[in-house]
């Protein structure tokens, strides 16, 4: 019946696995561009079992509608806030890695009482230089002229290190290449006007966790250590043997990681 779907566009596909009974808070995981929430199937196997854990396609990737022209930080952020209105989390800690990271920022922005914990990994939370600017709107562009593949097979072994496992850089590559290029030519048009969240990190009032793959060239080591010294109350974790995307390059590091931090936030 039409009257049971939700208000609001654009009607995000998501998981939602685990104990929703659980005393413990629940974890929301925002994915990275140009992936989906599949990036995120090593940390539902390790937390759904003590904790609801809730993982969204962002707008215009994975399963979710695409939506093309712009998509600034800010309506990805009131997509997620819709989203948990709809599933009836109130509180819970917020994860995202690289522009996912970027985005968590931003919810923290627009309803930081809603946020218990925040999990920023490897992202960064300076504006985009002019020289980014036109970077990001160039392979926008290039992305609608040529689709994903091209872009895919080039940014492989920056997003995983080349040392990495084959399976995991193959779930990288497939999640990439089945992007759709208008969703994201979107989010990189929109990430392009991202706001400067450095100050924001100051007035955090909420443990964060920083966790950074110590082979990351997009987002390297110092800006981690710039975060967690900006941070009032955070820890740095980070992750060897690991590039953009130590969640899947090394899971059960970040997931060990991920785990004191939980039980610092549920305590």
């Amino acid at each position: 019946m039409a009257a049971d779907l939700p208000h609001h566009p654009p009607y995000l596909a998501y998981a939602d696995e685990g104990n929703a009974d659980s005393a413990a808070l629940p974890l929301v995981l925002i994915h990275g561009h140009p992936f989906d929430h599949t990036m995120w199937t090593p940390q539902i196997a390790a937390f759904a079992p003590s904790r609801r854990v809730i993982a969204p396609d962002l707008r215009g990737y994975g399963a979710s509608p695409v939506v093309p022209g712009v998509t600034p930080l800010s309506t990805f952020a009131e997509d997620i806030a819709a989203l948990l209105d709809d599933l009836g989390t109130e509180e819970f800690v917020l994860a995202g890695l690289s522009m996912g990271g970027q985005i968590v920022m931003e919810c923290y922005r627009q309803f930081p009482e809603r946020i218990r914990g925040l999990v920023l990994a490897d992202t960064f939370p300076g504006a985009e230089t002019p020289e980014g600017k036109k970077t990001r709107n160039a392979m926008a562009d290039r992305l609608l002229r040529e689709g994903m593949r091209g872009y895919a097979d080039e940014v492989l072994h920056k997003m995983v290190a080349p040392y990495a496992d084959a399976q995991v850089a193959g779930h990288v590559h497939r999640m990439m290449t089945a992007s759709s290029p208008e969703g994201a030519a979107a989010a990189l048009r929109g990430r392009a006007e991202r706001p400067d969240y450095r100050s924001l990190l100051t007035r955090v009032t909420v443990p964060a966790l920083v966790v950074v793959g110590a082979d990351d060239e997009f987002t390297p080591v110092s800006d981690a250590q710039a975060m967690h010294a900006a941070l009032p109350d955070s820890t740095l974790r980070v992750i060897d043997s690991a590039a953009h995307m130590p969640n899947l390059e090394r899971p059960e590091e970040f997931n060990e990681a991920l785990a004191g931090f939980l039980a610092e936030v549920d305590g």
